[in-house]
């Protein structure tokens, strides 16, 4: 039985089955990224903290803390609503919330694990949390900066209660030249992929769209 604490918190006999369920997502994307390079694990983390983060993106957006984002960076960024027109808020890993932590500490086990089983060289994470209003999408293109080769693997998890595949939203994954695999961002469900390797696009929703998103880092030179 859970405590009567945030959601995201859990008894410690609550706790070591939810550890042992990440123990098992994590070992699932490993897999699957070895295998074809991109993994869709739903359930990686849970429901409690999926209710959890979607609350703090909340209390992120009535601060106004959330900016359009843009396309490529530096003097070149540039923000272009017919490309991509999601709005953005990143993470500092110095000023976590709680529920940002364990998200956190979750996402640097799956990166250790990468590492021991592919050999990556997976040095570091970052992330933003990222909401499309209805009808907001993101055309086709690769994660990776022409001249930076630091982000080695793209990741994605919903924060989205009840979606149904009417609701659209989906990420499109390109896994060939006339194959692609499509994700329903249903909350709690993580999906990733090779950054070089996998040209993607979020199609229009007919609804807001949560999440959190980002990328595992090597360091340079590449």
């Amino acid at each position: 039985m859970t405590e009567a604490t945030p959601d995201y918190r859990m008894s410690d006999g609550a706790r070591d089955g939810a550890g042992a369920a990440l123990v098992r997502a994590v070992d699932r994307t490993c897999e699957d990224v070895a295998e074809r390079g991109f993994a869709v694990t739903p359930r990686f983390v849970s429901r409690r903290l999926v209710a959890a983060l979607a609350g703090e993106l909340r209390r992120r957006a009535a601060a106004g803390a959330f900016r359009p984002a843009g396309i490529g960076r530096g003097a070149n960024r540039v923000e272009r609503n017919d490309i991509r027109g999601d709005r953005i808020s990143w993470l500092d890993a110095h000023a976590l919330s709680a529920p940002e932590r364990s998200l956190w500490n979750a996402l640097e086990g799956l990166r250790s694990a990468l590492n021991a089983r592919m050999f990556l060289g997976l040095f570091s994470l970052e992330a933003h949390y990222a909401v499309y209003p209805p009808g907001a999408f993101y055309a086709r293109h690769l994660d990776r900066f022409r001249d930076d080769g630091a982000r080695v693997l793209s990741w994605v998890l919903y924060l989205n209660e009840h979606w149904s595949p009417d609701d659209g939203g989906a990420l499109r994954i390109h896994v060939g030249e006339s194959d692609a695999h499509d994700v329903r961002p249903e909350g709690g469900t993580l999906a990733c992929f090779i950054a070089d390797r996998f040209e993607h696009e979020v199609l229009p929703a007919k609804r807001e769209r949560l999440s959190i998103a980002g990328w595992f880092r090597r360091r340079g030179p590449w």
